[in-house]
């Protein structure tokens, strides 16, 4: 693992590949092509990706939410995981939401892959 004082974008890739997908997906540029609010875009999320994608990126975002927030910030921030700012008030899309904290922003896109229909199927099997 890593210090919070040594996030380099290459052990963040490597320690967070599927979240680092995302973020070139329905978390990047054009998250609003995933829907018409970031809640939409988040939902999208595990939309189209196999199961095994889906439960790989749950542990990610598990691992990445056992960090504090601090480091949460410092990760998000490096912009390797995500291209677009989840605490931003952006004008267009009109509506389109932002979080107070990227620990928020992340346990969003936890529930969204923890609720998702073929995660729930799996976990009743």
């Amino acid at each position: 693992m890593f210090s919070e004082f040594d996030f380099s974008c290459t052990e963040i890739r490597d320690v967070f590949p599927r979240l680092s997908n995302l973020g070139t997906s329905s978390l990047g540029e054009d998250s609003d092509m995933c829907g018409d609010t970031l809640d939409e875009a988040i939902r999208d999320g595990p939309r189209g990706r196999n199961l095994q994608f889906n439960l790989e990126a749950i542990q990610e975002l598990q691992k990445l939410l056992g960090f504090t927030n601090k480091e949460i910030d410092r990760i998000t921030q490096t912009w390797v995981l995500l291209s677009v700012d989840p605490k931003a008030d952006v004008e267009e899309p009109p509506n389109w939401g932002r979080y107070s904290t990227y620990r928020a922003f992340w346990e969003a896109v936890l529930r969204a892959f923890v609720t998702h229909v073929e995660i729930q199927k799996h976990m009743d099997v």
